[in-house]
């Protein structure tokens, strides 16, 4: 009898550690796809903010042509129009 016991209660707790492994891989999964959704996110508003200041703000300088003549004050911009971008939203995400 006492034997019988001490079997279902290691069952049970095998199962309990199947159920907290299984638990901690759906866990990660969701975190790894809320992630992936944040870094989409982001890229997206960044490259509509970086368009908007092209054909809004900066008339008379086009960004693209201007990458493509390898002009590095317009990359150093570009990017740090990104990185701003990336910082207000990883911020706001926080919250």
């Amino acid at each position: 009898m006492a034997a019988n016991f001490a079997f279902q209660m290691q069952l049970i707790s095998s199962k309990k550690g199947i159920t907290m492994q299984s638990g901690f891989v759906v866990a990660t999964l969701v975190n790894m796809g809320m992630n992936l959704l944040y870094t989409v996110l982001g890229l997206a508003i960044g490259l509509l903010a970086l368009r908007f200041i092209d054909n809004k703000l900066l008339t008379n300088i086009k960004i693209e042509e201007e990458l493509k003549n390898n002009n590095i004050a317009v990359a150093i911009f570009s990017s740090t129009v990104l990185l701003s971008v990336a910082l207000i939203i990883s911020f706001g995400l926080k919250m």
